[in-house]
């Protein structure tokens, strides 16, 4: 079958969520891009920083990237999916950054899709066979 993609591999494992404020600090660097450096070095899959436009914590104080706040120390989430073991064996690294932040274990179920070239095998970038590579067809309709 022309163009046709390998069926994603399933399985399950843990997601690590930490939330903590944008301005937290561990050594005058920000904990989110210090959770990513240690995780990147404990080999694991990989993490994600998330930044949110608002939300409050343990204080109800409420932090907004609204306009006139100025981005108070707006939230931030840090995700990182992983083997469960390996997820839990990093934990101990997590917590002397963690001062005040939240953080959530939750069993995920994954679906890991297969890589595949910018291009499928008619030259086009979306796999409509139209082989221009725009996906909307707007030019080719046009005509």
């Amino acid at each position: 079958m022309t163009g046709a993609t390998a069926p994603p591999r399933g399985g399950t494992a843990l997601r690590l969520t930490a939330f903590l404020g944008e301005g937290d600090t561990w050594h005058h660097r920000p904990v989110h891009a210090e959770i990513v450096r240690r995780a990147r070095a404990a080999g694991l899959a990989g993490a994600s920083v998330f930044r949110g436009v608002e939300g409050f914590g343990a204080s109800a104080l409420v932090h907004t990237a609204r306009l006139l706040s100025l981005s108070e120390d707006l939230p931030v989430a840090v995700v990182i999916v992983d083997e469960a073991d390996r997820v839990r064996g990093f934990l101990p690294q997590l917590e002397p950054l963690m001062d005040g932040g939240l953080v959530t274990l939750d069993e995920v179920e994954v679906l890991r899709y297969p890589r595949r070239d910018d291009r499928d095998s008619d030259g086009d970038r979306d796999g409509d066979g139209g082989g221009s590579g725009s996906g909307s067809g707007g030019e080719d309709a046009a005509r």
